[in-house]
């Protein structure tokens, strides 16, 4: 009777280890899957760097060429003041600009 008995606490004994060690295989699993998680939170964190990294060489980008544009109107401008030279100089030489100046020179 008491070999029957024994018998069965050591089943239950197999029982609750059995159990036991689902449990642990459980744990197991789920510190697996918040180790993925914390990878995948990493990798997303790598991946918002790199964007920020394009943004910040995409916005250097725009101020290189903010300044070429600046520095083109600036060209344009100076571009601007020796044509418009240019063309006092060349009227200067124009016939009729010539006569005007011999007429007011005899008028005087």
């Amino acid at each position: 009777m008491n070999n029957a008995i024994d018998g069965i606490n050591n089943a239950i004994c197999g029982i609750n280890n059995a159990i036991n060690g689902i449990n642990n295989a459980i744990c197991g699993i789920n510190n697996a899957i918040d180790e993925m998680n914390n990878a995948i939170c990493g990798i997303n964190n790598a991946i918002y760097g790199i964007n920020n990294a394009i943004y910040g060489i995409n916005n250097d980008l725009y101020f290189i060429d903010n300044s070429i544009n600046g520095m083109n109107s600036i060209d344009n401008i100076i571009n601007g003041i020796r044509n418009a030279i240019n063309s006092l100089i060349s009227f200067k030489n124009h016939p009729l600009c010539v006569l005007t100046m011999k007429l007011r020179f005899f008028t005087n």
